[in-house]
């Protein structure tokens, strides 16, 4: 029997820019886009990790009321979600390719801890650190 985790979720304000951002920009494919009335499930995968998905969800209802939903949105956009970890082989190559595609950085490549590492976040305020592998 095979078990991991296979579907870790982040808030976004919106699922079409989300997925503009994820899938044109850092190059993430999409896995699922599924809607059950107003609710949708979205799942992207980077193509270089099969077995995991990463859910782009929009807080609301019925997952959440619409109050819950605003602070949320609120709290996300202000960058206070934990930052999510993207491992790279070459962490100023892909500053650059990235930049280049529109992903605004905030913080540029440097070096320290033995590796190279930059901090960007997406349209929803999302934090990511991007670390270059040892390998």
């Amino acid at each position: 029997m095979t078990q991991g985790v296979g579907v870790a979720g982040i808030y976004v304000r919106d699922q079409d820019e989300a997925l503009e951002f994820y899938v044109g920009k850092l190059g993430f494919r999409v896995h699922t886009d599924a809607k059950n009335g107003d609710y949708r499930w979205l799942t992207v995968q980077h193509p270089e990790q099969p077995s995991f998905q990463l859910g782009l969800y929009k807080p609301a209802p019925p997952t959440m009321d619409a109050a819950t939903a605003e602070t949320v949105n609120t709290i996300v956009a202000k960058g206070a979600m934990p930052p999510l970890v993207l491992i790279v082989d070459n962490c100023r190559d892909a500053h650059e390719r990235m930049r280049k595609a529109g992903v605004e950085f905030t913080q540029e490549p440097v070096e320290r801890y033995g590796a190279v590492d930059a901090s960007f976040r997406d349209p929803s305020g999302n934090g990511w650190k991007m670390i270059e592998g040892r390998g």
